[in-house]
């Protein structure tokens, strides 16, 4: 018993005596971390002992602390720094003063399935930080770029929970999918609403074919790279964001109010010259009347908030947050909320083995507001009260209004009741094995699931004469999602002597399939929201339909940089699409090239005093857009009412006909791209220029074929892979970064970038394609595509004044039809006659110049950020001042500047708009869409750490902002922001407006 006993002390005291020889050898290092340029402290610097997890970071005063061993030897990185190793020597006190990074070249930047150092860059990749995105008061990450990426259009729409639409150097498609891809943390998306920006740590943006291209069959409309926050090294961190403030209509489109009504309405009449029907209003003194945006509009209240917890430790890291929204719409009644949630995990399983996980969900659910509310403000009369004395509906009929102003806005706001409800739960899973010291395997499964439903309940009633339903309607809509990506890649990646090469090997397979169903049913009572079914009514109908479509990929790329001064980039993608099976272009081939040359780091250049940075670079590549529609194969019969068989003289019967052809099959378009890049860095690169041209083919583009119409087809046109389209221009990026004497640290970037669009040719001839008349006066079509010219220009006559007498109506070309008081058209062939021929493009709607301005400063405790944004170069139809079917209302521009008798007007026509020939497309509804925008201001104060530290805060600021609250253009409506599909584009009619948003927030950091 004594030996047992005395073999397990000396077993324990062994025990102790390694505990504490493998404690003693780990001490703890503290010390502080300063700019070598300003001496001031550096907060959020990566601290890490080199071989190992075992991490920690700087607090806002530049301290830090980590427990390593006495012979360690520390990592010290931040963004726009050298990185440093230094070793810890026995030493429990390091103290380190980091360079400023010439050194941007050092910076590593997201490319696809990667990272690289900027300086080994070949191709056009711009990265966003997602504290330039989270300063922002836009509640889509998205939105939060306008402005700040040269050759990157965004078009913002007013309705809450709306996308915006972005466009990478020009438009190169008509009838594909237009949507940039969106990749984040390796899963592929459409759009990223359900992102909460708070969540967005990095965004790349690709905009050359060489850095698109493997992604290949999706990349043709650019790339975006979205990485999500991870969990930092250290003690875990809680951080709060949050924001209240409101959003306010700038720039409101000022209408006629009623008495200005109707003396237009009365000289309309006058003018229109109808037996009995000399004027509408006998007494044109009607005061004021109904401001119907006065009385729909409103101030809106937003309020977003966002929670996080963040940390991590030797074997794993985390990050889980929490976000909600609640944003009014600037219409009453309009309501969007998101709630959000996101957790990521990082293990370390074993030396050389990673896995983790990041999975979102949101879900969001609005009130909606009527599609055509706001062609009903513009028109509504304000003649007509929101209500008569005895609470009855205001009745246009009352007043003899007829089409165009027959609508009461209010009662269409009133009995309008729809909800849409999103979720979705998206994520991935990844396990990462590094092995034989220069390998790296990594295989993903990423997966997004939705579900959207758009339920809709008009009751029975009876408002107004044009406004009343003799039955309820009850129509549900869902639409369900169910999409996977898996992944897998080889990385090797080596350094010898002055070569670095890295080479990629990956393989991909997706599915995404979609299910629709839609639903009505008539009569279903209303007596809660929550028992509206469609099983409840009668006459029910359900329509399903459905899409499924697979793919599978191999990809490869290679890098290779000699003596940091050569590199070469080349990558090949392979695709094979479901959709294209049994056509003879199944698989699609994406390669890419790219090269560069780092001059300044050559021994020519070492004497040299003026660049800091000097480097040319070059790259083409090819991708390819699958989204496009898929012709019928089949060869269908149609039969209808209009279709008579006649059997001898008195036997007919309902016949039948072939009203279709079976057209070729369609494949996917491809892009072909040039890009040439200078990158130079001036003063240890304080100022730094980015120069671009590029040069971008739409291969074999989707285009119509006309067809003859003796052939008694249901269409004029069938669509073929037959065009070419091209896109070309010009970026430039300038930027200054530096720090006064007095501790005033400030960066100026500014961008712009200049693109020209043209249909090169199409195979089937100069046969146009004409567009955009939703909305339009008498089937008027406002764009036309071309050969020869820009996708979706504007297309119509050419006014040269306004008629000014009879006498001069009967000398022109347009005697037969005009009136003193219409518009002039130019008969442009000469012949004597005013009709289609004398057509001519009349506006572009697609941007030749995008720019942008960003500032940043920060003096002490005080920091201030302001951005300018703008476009030129681009034009707006005005389609709510066109669009006229009778008494509309008259903008107050319009009523001031009319016509109304020989020598008032030359530029503005009478107010018989409706009349003959003026709603015809025509160059006085084409407007400069250009403006310049106070995009974003925001002035921030963090309280003092001697405060903070008091109550154990890391961090508290508080701060004001305010987005788009100052607007210069010389646009007519409310904002000539307007988007659009590509053939659409630019044509303004019942378009959710802009508005400006103040807030006030604060940012916690324990």
């Amino acid at each position: 018993m004594k030996r047992i006993f005395t073999k397990f002390s000396v077993l324990t005291f062994l025990c102790f005596l390694f505990n504490y020889t493998a404690f003693a050898q780990n001490i703890t290092v503290k010390g502080t971390v300063t700019d070598g340029g300003d001496k001031t402290t550096i907060p959020a610097v990566s601290v890490q002992v080199k071989g190992t997890t075992t991490g920690a970071q700087t607090d806002v005063n530049g301290n830090y602390s980590i427990s390593a061993p006495a012979n360690a030897t520390l990592v010290f990185t931040y963004i726009g720094y050298t990185t440093q190793e230094i070793a810890v020597n026995n030493r429990t006190t390091v103290n380190v003063v980091l360079a400023s990074s010439s050194q941007q070249l050092d910076q590593v930047v997201v490319i696809g399935y990667g990272t690289q150092r900027k300086i080994d860059v070949t191709g056009a990749v711009t990265s966003v930080k997602g504290e330039d995105i989270s300063k922002q008061a836009s509640v889509n990450p998205v939105s939060a770029l306008q402005g700040k990426v040269a050759g990157v259009s965004i078009s913002n729409v007013g309705k809450p929970g709306a996308s915006p639409q972005i466009t990478i150097r020009g438009t190169g498609t008509i009838y594909g999918n237009t949507n940039v891809l969106y990749v984040v943390d390796g899963v592929w998306y459409d759009d990223i609403n359900f992102l909460n920006p708070a969540d967005i740590a990095n965004i790349s943006i690709l905009k050359d074919a060489s850095s698109q291209s493997i992604y290949g069959i999706r990349a043709a409309n650019g790339v975006v790279l979205v990485t999500t926050v991870r969990g930092k090294n250290g003690d875990a961190t809680i951080n709060y964001n949050g924001t209240m403030g409101f959003q306010k209509i700038t720039d409101a489109v000022k209408m006629t109010n009623a008495s200005e009504y109707a003396t237009a309405v009365n000289e309309a009449y006058k003018i229109q010259a109808q037996p009995g029907k000399e004027f509408l209003f006998a007494n044109t003194n009607l005061g004021a009347g109904t401001d119907w945006y006065k009385q729909a509009l409103r101030d809106a209240v937003v309020t977003n908030h966002q929670l996080s917890v963040n940390g991590a430790t030797e074997k794993s890291s985390y990050n889980f947050s929490l976000g909600y929204l609640n944003q009014d719409g600037i219409v009453k009644n309009n309501n969007y909320k998101r709630y959000t949630a996101r957790l990521a995990n990082d293990f370390q399983v074993v030396k050389g083995l990673k896995i983790g996980y990041n999975v979102t969900g949101s879900a969001s659910n609005s009130k909606d507001v009527p599609d055509a509310i706001f062609r009903n403000l513009y028109a509504a009369s304000p003649v007509v009260p929101v209500f008569k004395a005895n609470g009855a509906y205001g009745e246009p009929a009352d007043f003899q209004l007829g089409n165009g102003s027959d609508i009461n806005p209010q009662a269409t706001l009133d009995f309008f009741n729809q909800r849409t409800t999103k979720y979705r739960v998206t994520g991935n899973v990844f396990a990462e094995l590094k092995f034989a010291k220069h390998f790296t395997f990594k295989t993903s499964a990423g997966g997004d699931f939705g579900q959207e439903e758009k339920r809709a309940y008009t009751p029975k009633y009876e408002a107004t004469l044009a406004q009343r339903a003799t039955n309820s309607l009850l129509a549900v809509d869902r639409i369900e999602t169910r999409n996977w990506i898996l992944e897998n890649t080889l990385t090797y990646d080596n350094k010898w002597g002055d070569h670095n090469l890295t080479v990629l090997a990956g393989q991909t397979a997706q599915r995404y399939k979609e299910n629709t169903l839609k639903g009505t049913a008539l009569n279903v009572p209303y007596s809660s929201e929550g028992d509206l079914y469609l099983s409840l009514g009668d006459g029910r109908s359900i329509i399903n339909t459905g899409k499924l479509n697979t793919a599978t990929s191999y990809f490869g790329r290679a890098n290779y940089s000699f003596k940091n001064k050569y590199l070469l980039n080349a990558s090949m993608r392979a695709d094979a699409a479901s959709q294209f099976y049994g056509g003879n272009d199944l698989w699609g081939y994406f390669p890419s090239i790219g090269a560069g040359w780092v001059i300044s780091n050559e021994d020519f250049m070492k004497d040299q005093k003026l660049f800091s940075n000097l480097k040319l670079r070059g790259s083409w590549g090819k991708v390819g857009n699958a989204g496009v529609p898929i012709n019928p194969s089949t060869l269908t019969v149609s039969q209808a009412a209009q279709l008579l068989a006649v059997f001898g003289k008195d036997f007919t019967q309902t016949g039948a006909n072939i009203r279709m052809i079976v057209p070729p099959a369609l494949f996917w378009e491809r892009s072909a791209g040039t890009d040439i890049g200078l990158e130079m860095g001036f003063l240890d690169n304080k100022l730094n220029i980015e120069a671009d041209y590029y040069n971008r083919t739409t291969e074999k583009a989707i285009f119509d074929i006309p067809v003859f119409g003796s052939l008694g087809l249901e269409t004029s046109t069938i669509i073929a892979n037959q065009a070419d389209f091209r896109n070309r221009g010009f970026e430039l990026v300038a930027s200054w970064a530096d720090q006064t004497s007095s501790g005033l640290k400030y960066t100026i970037s500014g961008n712009v970038g200049y693109n020209t669009n043209k249909v090169l040719n199409v195979s089937s001839g100069a046969n146009p394609i004409y567009k955009g008349g939703a909305g339009l006066t008498s089937g008027e079509l406002a764009t036309r595509t071309i050969e020869g010219r820009p996708i979706g220009e504007f297309f119509g006559y050419q006014v040269a004044g306004i008629f000014q007498t009879q006498e001069e109506v009967n000398a022109s070309a347009q005697s037969q039809d005009a009136r003193p008081g219409d518009f002039k058209y130019v008969d442009q062939n000469g012949d004597g006659a005013i009709d289609r021929k004398d057509k001519i493009a009349l506006g572009n709607p697609n941007p030749k110049f995008s720019y942008g301005l960003n500032t940043n400063f920060a003096y002490r405790n005080f920091d201030l950020t302001v951005d300018i944004q703008g476009v030129a170069g681009v034009d707006v139809y005005n389609g709510n001042l066109s669009a006229r079917f009778g008494n509309e209302n008259y903008t107050k521009k319009m009523y001031d500047n009319r016509w109304n008798g020989a020598g008032t007007s030359n530029e503005y026509p009478s107010a018989d708009l409706a009349g003959r020939r003026n709603t015809a497309t025509n160059s006085f509804y084409v407007e400069s869409g250009a403006y310049v925008r106070l995009r974003n201001i925001q002035l921030g104060y963090s309280l003092p750490q001697a405060i903070t530290s008091k109550w154990k805060i890391q961090k508290l600021r508080f701060f004001a902002n305010a987005q788009n609250a100052v607007n210069l253009f010389g646009y007519r409506g409310f904002s000539p922001e307007v988007g659009g599909t590509p053939t659409n584009t630019g044509v303004d009619i019942n378009v959710y407006p802009l508005y400006a948003t103040y807030n006030f927030g604060l940012n916690l950091t324990f």
